[in-house]
């Protein structure tokens, strides 16, 4: 079926992001793979190319455009090309909203021209050794000390955070408050006492620098509070749905994308001196596939709309997010086992995707914590 959400503008943008990726990313993704972390002249060229801060409004240097649907093309394509260390999509489109919606006119003026040019890489801090879905184990805590807060604590599997110049932490400054006693801080490259740890090994998505962050006895400045004291709780689930959102759109895009590298291979490839695509198992595999990407794409593509019409709910978003990314875990698996042995060999793109894709189901709120929202909606 055509899709009926995107427009001639959307398509044109999606040429330029096929571009980029294909000048600015694709010659250098194997050497970055190699290093654990993208090169900044990446974020640099996507700054010039206009891929940062697309709804940062015009006036702080941003696209000025705040229809999601290009960030669902920017996700879509990204995934397609099997490039998810350059995250743009965490830099616009989970923190963004915190600096555009929560900044003060002075904070904005500070940050926002340096996030919309790469020069300026972002980071968000909240999982802990101790604390991942649950906001009420976090420990790191913030002392108000007059003119500045005292920020100690630890945080670990924080994207971007070899590389962030800035990193959105997510602190306790209420200790009797539980989850309502935290707030967000935001510490700079350089402040004192923060320090970074190992560049963490992960199984997949190598070129995305994953890391320990230190906070030990960080001055954090009174104008660096970001939204309310004690407010953060909100603020987390106000932009939730749109992270778990821009997950299932990469999620969608990945299966498809697997679907359509299998198909072509079951064609090509013969056992017992015939293509594998005239089994008729493999058929009823192609065909199975291709139904349930078919059936979410139009789920998906629905809360796009919703969302870019600002009628999206945390509900919907969850049940986008478990959908999605689980049915990408399984086209995964089902994809690589049509390939035989080939696709455990990693220069195999479907190899890639397996591993890479794996932590869908994981970050932005587990399968399970998914699962528990929307229960809750409809048992109480």
């Amino acid at each position: 079926m055509k899709r009926r959400i995107l427009s001639d503008e959307h398509d044109a943008f999606r040429e330029t992001v096929r571009g980029f990726l294909a000048k600015e990313v694709l010659p250098h993704y194997e050497q970055w793979e190699k290093d654990g972390v993208v090169s900044r002249d990446a974020w640099l060229a996507a700054g010039r190319q206009g891929l940062l801060g697309l709804a940062v409004p015009e006036e702080y240097g941003g696209g000025g455009t705040p229809d999601f649907r290009h960030s669902a093309v920017l996700a879509e394509e990204f995934t397609r090309a099997g490039t998810p260390g350059l995250a743009l999509g965490l830099h616009n489109d989970i923190i963004g909203p915190y600096l555009t919606g929560l900044g003060t006119e002075e904070q904005k003026r500070r940050w926002l021209p340096g996030f919309c040019d790469g020069s300026l890489i972002t980071a968000i801090a909240m999982t802990e050794p101790g604390a991942g879905s649950d906001l009420q184990g976090i420990r790191t805590r913030a002392e108000d000390r007059g003119d500045h807060w005292l920020l100690n604590g630890s945080k670990t599997f924080i994207s971007n955070g070899i590389l962030a110049d800035l990193v959105i932490v997510v602190a306790r400054t209420t200790p009797e408050g539980g989850a309502h006693g935290l707030s967000l801080l935001v510490v700079e490259r350089g402040a004192e006492g923060f320090e970074r740890g190992r560049n963490l090994d992960k199984i997949g998505q190598k070129a995305q620098d994953t890391a320990e962050l230190f906070f030990r006895d960080v001055k954090v400045p009174k104008e660096n509070l970001l939204g309310e004291l004690n407010g953060a709780f909100v603020h987390l689930m106000t932009n939730l749905a749109q992270e778990r959102l821009s997950i299932a759109v990469a999620a969608i895009a990945g299966a498809e994308h697997l679907l359509e590298i299998t198909t072509r291979y079951v064609k090509e490839r013969e056992a017992f001196g015939r293509p594998l695509a005239t089994k008729q198992h493999i058929r009823f595999e192609i065909a199975e596939m291709a139904t349930e990407c078919a059936v979410t794409r139009t789920f998906l593509d629905r809360c796009v709309e919703e969302h870019a019409d600002g009628g999206l709910d945390a509900v919907d978003a969850s049940m986008a997010k478990w959908w999605a990314t689980e049915l990408q875990k399984r086209v995964a698996d089902r994809c690589l086992q049509l390939h035989g042995g080939y696709g455990y060999m990693s220069e195999y793109p479907v190899a890639r995707a397996f591993t890479d894709g794996r932590i869908q189901t994981i970050y932005g709120g587990t399968t399970e914590i998914m699962k528990e929202i929307i229960g809750r909606s409809l048992l109480g």
